[in-house]
Parts: C-alpha cells; sequence; structure tokens
C-alpha cells in the first residue's frame, strides 16, 4: 500500500470501522452497562485517528466503584473465547481513583486487538477528561492538521511506544509537520505520567 494522504485515511477509516464493529460483537460495552455502569469510547477511534496499532480505549464509570464490582463485570467479558490475556491494576487508592483493565481480544482470523477498559469513579479528577480532551481535538484540527497526524502515526517505527496526545499536542499547539519535527518537540517537551492537555 503506498502511503499518500488519502490512503493513510482510508486505512485509518477502514480501522476505526473494524474497531466499531468489534465493539458491536464482543457485548462488552453491553455487560458493562447491565452492571448500571456508563461506558465512553474515548481515545484514538473517538477522534477517527487510528492507524496502525489495533487499540480500543474505554472509560467506564461507576458510582460507587468498588473491586467487587469491576471484577464481576471482568468475569462475564473474561468468558468469550476471543479473550486472551488480561491484565488489571487496581488505582482506586490514588488521586485517579479507577481500576485499569488491559485485555487481548484475538479475532476469527488471527488480528489481536488491545482493549483498555478503565472503570472511574464517577465525580473523580478525570471524570470526563478525556471525552473533553478528544472532543476539543476534533473541534480545532483542521482537515490538514488531521492528516499530518495520521501521517506522524503511520511514520513512527513500531518499536517506538508514543502516546496518542504527544501527537496531537505537537501538531496542534506546536505546528509539527514532518516527523523530524516531532521527534525535536518530543525531545523539547518531555512526558510522564498522564500528559494532561486540552486544546
Amino acid at each position: 500500500m503506498t502511503t499518500d494522504d488519502d490512503n493513510l485515511e482510508t486505512l485509518s477509516r477502514g480501522m476505526c470501522r473494524r474497531a466499531e464493529s468489534l465493539l458491536r460483537r464482543s457485548g462488552i460495552v453491553e455487560a458493562w452497562r447491565q452492571a448500571g455502569a456508563e461506558v465512553n469510547v474515548v481515545g484514538s477511534l473517538r477522534m477517527g485517528l487510528m492507524m496502525r496499532h489495533r487499540d480500543i480505549d474505554l472509560h467506564i464509570y461507576s458510582s460507587p466503584l468498588t473491586l467487587e464490582g469491576s471484577f464481576g463485570v471482568m468475569a462475564r467479558i473474561a468468558a468469550s473465547p476471543n479473550i486472551g490475556r488480561i491484565e488489571c491494576r487496581n488505582l482506586i487508592a490514588t488521586e485517579e481513583r479507577c481500576v485499569e483493565w488491559h485485555v487481548e481480544w484475538h479475532e476469527a482470523e488471527g488480528e489481536m486487538w488491545s482493549i483498555d477498559m478503565i472503570h472511574i469513579e464517577r465525580g473523580s479528577r478525570y471524570d470526563g477528561y478525556f471525552e473533553r480532551m478528544a472532543d476539543g481535538v476534533n473541534r480545532v484540527a483542521t482537515p490538514g492538521m488531521r492528516r499530518t497526524i495520521l501521517r506522524l502515526k503511520w511514520e513512527t517505527p513500531p518499536t517506538e511506544h508514543i502516546m496518542g496526545v504527544e501527537y496531537y499536542r505537537a501538531v496542534i499547539e506546536g505546528g509539527v509537520r514532518t516527523y523530524g519535527e516531532f521527534e525535536r518537540w518530543r525531545a523539547a517537551h518531555p512526558v510522564e505520567g498522564v500528559l494532561e492537555w486540552i486544546p
């Protein structure tokens, strides 16, 4: 596949459609909603800016947030034969007030998707934060900026782990347009922990 902007946009739309199809078929969103939680898509799928990585990000809100409730939903999700590895981080006692679930989902044709489900206490610090960030990117990013973001993601070496928000901030706030500029921007703006930025 050549990598002109039209093809990158086509690839991104295809990735988003596959991610949405997976969510519909998996029953994951329904499992959380049946437990009384609110489920929101965040990250690159919410912004329509998926590229190489088969990652789906969900933020899930409950009040109260309990380990028992979170594990109860995950026990139902884990019963799917498509589920592989599951990782959990208990951050309820931190300012993040959440339980992080990281899941491998294996499609019939052999593709593996990563699904991050962050189960957050309603009313805590990050309640709605990343939804607002994604919606802010969608509001201010021009078509040219969106094409630049997709190209930067495409040109990123597969071994390099870069948070999506680093691309969005560099392009929207920093005016970055090439991968070389992006590398210099990252060197000048190192990130530790959660990058809090809303355009």
